[in-house]
């Protein structure tokens, strides 16, 4: 009752159905054509939290590195741990550093929010807001505004956006509006897989105005593959990598060093040369997938317990 006298005094027949530039019921703020990355092939990596998404992105820049690409990692986590195998420390975040100057970003000069890492790969962390403020999304627009300002993509062949966790509101999302592949890193598990589905949701109805496409699905720390598999016959994905579960990848992150500085141990050669292969890929072009994404109750079909 309440809903139709509010109708009828704004002499409407019925709600507004909310349909921003992003999709229905989408408040996301469109991005700024000037802000667009050019130049170079930008990834952005996601997944459940958790998963090994900055091992990922981290062993994949250096991969990237190892064939001769210019490699600009952008961690976007609050805990700032994106890079720190590259560089072997936390770096300051971008947010940060900007407050300090309060907000002036002219006053800043590249050395006080870029390191160079491993094999001269360019690391920033965004960083985030402090926790319940704000949203992710406009640390990640301002971190690529200082990069732009100070020229620093027009040398670069490759960009990695390193996100945290599922993606649940457009902030997480924001990466996305910058790249041309989305990766999915995954693990053989209901709960992994549920995330990759959101995800790919995510993913799609992004791409209904930006170039993002999807690339596949990584399976990490896993030995199998089969409900990976399983899933991606369903909504019409694919697996385009498999990294086991080696303990010389966690002893890495121990170490606070990718891959490709460890000893040549028979474990760890092999997964840097799925990494190689990885970037390869990636680099060379991948189709661009359009999964449906499963609802629910069918996920729950699929690959919940009997």
């Amino acid at each position: 009752m309440r809903e139709a006298a509010g109708l009828e005094a704004r002499r409407v027949e019925s709600p507004p159905v909310l349909k921003g530039q992003d999709g229905e019921g989408s408040v996301q703020v469109h991005q700024d054509e000037t802000m667009k990355i050019e130049g170079a092939k930008v990834f952005s990596v996601y997944g459940k939290g958790g998963i090994g998404k900055s091992t990922t992105s981290s062993n994949l820049s250096a991969a990237f590195s190892q064939l001769g690409k210019r490699v600009l990692q952008i961690g976007c986590d609050p805990k700032h741990d994106s890079t720190f195998t590259l560089t072997g420390q936390l770096q300051p975040t971008v947010i940060d550093i900007l407050k300090e100057v309060d907000f002036h970003a002219e006053e800043l000069r590249p050395e006080d929010f870029v390191t160079e890492g491993w094999n001269g790969v360019k690391c920033v962390e965004a960083g985030g807001p402090p926790a319940g403020t704000g949203c992710g999304g406009y640390v990640v627009g301002q971190t690529v505004k200082l990069l732009k300002q100070h020229h620093l993509l027009e040398d670069t062949d490759v960009v990695i956006f390193d996100v945290l966790g599922d993606v649940v509101c457009g902030g997480f999302a924001a990466p996305l509006q910058h790249a041309d592949r989305a990766v999915i890193v995954t693990a053989n598990d209901f709960d992994s897989i549920y995330a990759m589905n959101r995800i790919i949701a995510a993913v799609q109805a992004k791409s209904a105005n930006y170039k993002v496409r999807l690339a596949g699905c990584v399976a990490n720390r896993s030995k199998d593959t089969d409900e990976v598999d399983r899933f991606c016959r369903e909504v019409g994905f694919n697996r385009i990598a498999h990294m086991p579960d080696y303990d010389a990848i966690r002893r890495s992150r121990l170490k606070k060093k990718t891959l490709f500085e460890m000893p040549d141990e028979e474990d760890i050669v092999l997964a840097r040369a799925e990494y190689i292969r990885l970037a390869e890929q990636l680099y060379s072009g991948t189709d661009p997938l359009s999964p449906a994404p499963m609802e629910d109750r069918e996920i729950f079909e699929l690959l919940g317990f009997d």
